[in-house]
């Protein structure tokens, strides 16, 4: 299961379960298909947790058939903002439904879905996103000074200089030192993508180098968990620089900055929470509109077959499999 908030949500006007439901679908995306539709709502459906689960096939095949089953029309993957000012959070959900839908179908779906967030109040915020930072390391004790004089000769005079002279600046303890040195998020969020993907491991000059441009992220709304996220979606086989691809990702998608409610004018009202789908492959955001088959216009034209026929309809195709089913009966009597 996901995190509270996240995860799987079934959507509505879907057909009853049948033995049948997916068997136009080739065979990976069909036993894909029938493990999610019987997970629970609140399921995790990441694609790392989902291979787990399916031991056939390994990440990429799975990520390759949660995009087919996108263009079938059987789920959407969407980011819904909660809370407002500088508590906005983002919560990453996977709709999904067993009978497949076209996209005019889907946009008035996420449409509503975003009335309900509108009207949702606030009273259950998502988990904290903030990474919780390491505690500093102890402080060494530092000498007492009692120790010095103790050991120093009663019987011979010395002049001692004062500890601290008036108008010295005051050291600062040792806790406080402590503290600053501890990861900032930014830079936590960084030293951690080697962790969710071996394909991008920054060293800690990296993330030194690569810390402001994540900080501005964190500072324009989203937090640690998107910002791993979108940083990991769609990796090549193979990242040759680490450092100059993730500087490029983070400076080409570098989101929106959201005006908090004490820059806006004492007139302007809160902004509303609104649901954005995110294309399946990739994870780039988007308005419904823009993403046709829960697919960016590069990962459209990536996916695109190399032949020049049309998509089948879902109910062309649910006629072309009742008439032969027709013929076969048929067949059957001659």
């Amino acid at each position: 299961m996901a995190k509270p908030g996240y995860g799987k949500r079934t959507a509505p006007d879907q057909r009853p379960r049948t033995p049948h439901d997916f068997s136009l679908l080739p065979a990976r995306e069909r036993y894909v298909a029938a493990f999610v539709d019987h997970l629970p709502d609140g399921a995790a459906m990441s694609v790392k947790q989902l291979a787990k689960q399916l031991p056939l096939y390994g990440q990429q095949a799975i990520s390759s058939a949660l995009t087919a089953l996108s263009v079938a029309g059987h789920l959407r993957r969407v980011r819904c903002s909660v809370g407002a000012g500088d508590e906005t959070r983002w919560v990453f959900r996977t709709f999904w439904s067993r009978t497949a839908h076209d996209n005019e179908w889907w946009t008035t779906h996420l449409a509503t879905e975003n009335t309900k967030q509108a009207a949702a109040p606030d009273s259950a915020p998502p988990p904290p996103w903030v990474p919780d930072e390491e505690p500093p390391p102890p402080s060494v004790p530092s000498e007492d000074p009692r120790t010095e004089e103790a050991t120093e000769p009663t019987d011979v005079p010395t002049q001692r200089t004062p500890a601290q002279a008036p108008d010295a600046e005051p050291e600062p303890p040792a806790e406080a030192a402590a503290s600053e040195t501890t990861p900032s998020p930014a830079y936590l969020a960084l030293a951690r993508l080697g962790h969710e993907d071996r394909r991008l491991p920054l060293s800690a000059d990296d993330c030194a180098a690569l810390e402001p441009l994540a900080a501005e992220w964190l500072a324009r709304g989203v937090n640690a968990d998107y910002l791993t996220s979108a940083l990991t979606a769609g990796l090549p086989a193979q990242v040759d620089s680490p450092l100059g691809f993730t500087r490029k990702r983070l400076t080409d998608k570098m989101p929106p900055r959201i005006p908090t409610a004490d820059s806006a004018s004492p007139g302007t009202p809160a902004p509303a929470r609104r649901v954005l789908m995110e294309c399946t492959d990739c994870g780039r955001p988007g308005q419904p509109q823009a993403l046709p088959d829960g697919l960016c216009h590069t990962c459209r034209t990536t996916h695109q077959p190399d032949t020049d026929e049309a998509p089948i309809n879902p109910t062309e195709a649910a006629d072309i499999k009742t008439r032969m089913t027709n013929l076969r009966d048929l067949l059957k009597t001659v």
